[in-house]
């Protein structure tokens, strides 16, 4: 694990209540959908020299602004301070971009993936970052709302958000047939995580309702997640992947996850053909980070 301390400062005061501050942001793929060519989406000249790196959190979007810059607008706007981008080896384009931003709301640190195993060695890479502080975890690829991420933010102890597939269908740019690749979360009575159903598959996903829980990878960890992530094996695609860490959080640790509900819409930035649309979305929308 490499890890940088930051690069800038803020004067931003860390709050003494169960809210935090810290905010893990997985940047590391390799984006091989998006390096895909296709000939029917619509890309401008720099968008197709980005979108053939792979470095998806990079595309410009609006006003020439990596997308990256929107998805951590609403992070500064639901109450983050401090952030981790958890990038490959070779994202030095990101590492430059963010290093080189001064003032603003947000501090940027880096911790590197040496090699794309998975989501959970990806978090693994964030281990001293957290300390011994609660954090947020998110993907680069998708601009979460902010109402969501500060109620998790503001949450005590583990917790994720579950997004209503009714709202992810009829707000963003996320296609019906894209849903069954994502992971449905059951709850318990009390409103806590009970088990994660990862790719249900488009039979499970039909006998499914506008109400069931999606996940997007948007979590509230302790650093006890840590051990979890070592813990675990890899899956059937030889990757260590977070809901298998949560499981075993769940199941072998105690832990307990509360969800946080929402009917808002999540943009998702996997392929070229997603481009336009979350341009189109996110068009007037101010960066300031």
């Amino acid at each position: 694990m490499t890890y940088d301390f930051p690069v800038r400062f803020s004067s931003v005061t860390e709050t003494m209540s169960h809210t935090t501050e810290k905010i893990v942001v997985l940047a590391a793929g390799l984006g091989k959908r998006m390096r895909r060519a296709d000939s029917d989406a619509q890309l401008d000249e720099k968008q197709d020299e980005v979108a053939r790196t792979g470095v998806k959190a990079l595309i410009p979007i609006g006003l020439n602004r990596p997308f990256l810059d929107h998805v951590l607008t609403n992070v500064a706007e639901a109450g983050c301070r401090r952030v981790c981008l958890v990038v490959g080896p070779r994202h030095g384009e990101i590492r430059r971009y963010y290093s080189e931003l001064g003032g603003g709301r947000l501090v940027f640190e880096f911790a590197v993936q040496q090699e794309p195993l998975g989501t959970a060695n990806a978090l693994l890479a964030a281990e001293e970052f957290a300390a011994a502080d609660d954090f947020l975890t998110i993907n680069s690829d998708n601009c979460y709302p902010v109402a969501p991420l500060a109620a998790l933010r503001e949450a005590g102890g583990f917790g994720a958000v579950g997004f209503r597939r009714g709202g992810l269908l009829s707000g963003g740019n996320i296609p019906p047939e894209r849903i069954t690749s994502f992971a449905i979360m059951h709850t318990d009575a009390n409103g806590h995580l009970d088990r994660i159903i990862e790719k249900p598959g488009p039979e499970q996903m039909a006998a499914g309702t506008d109400d069931d829980l999606i996940s997007m990878n948007c979590w509230r960890f302790g650093s006890a997640i840590f051990d979890a992530c070592r813990a675990i094996r890899p899956s059937s695609r030889g990757e260590y992947e977070i809901p298998d860490a949560v499981a075993y959080s769940i199941d072998k640790l105690g832990h307990s996850y509360q969800i946080v509900p929402s009917d808002e819409p999540v943009l998702d930035l996997s392929s070229r053909r997603d481009v336009q649309a979350v341009a189109e979305r996110l068009q007037g929308i101010e960066v300031r980070l």
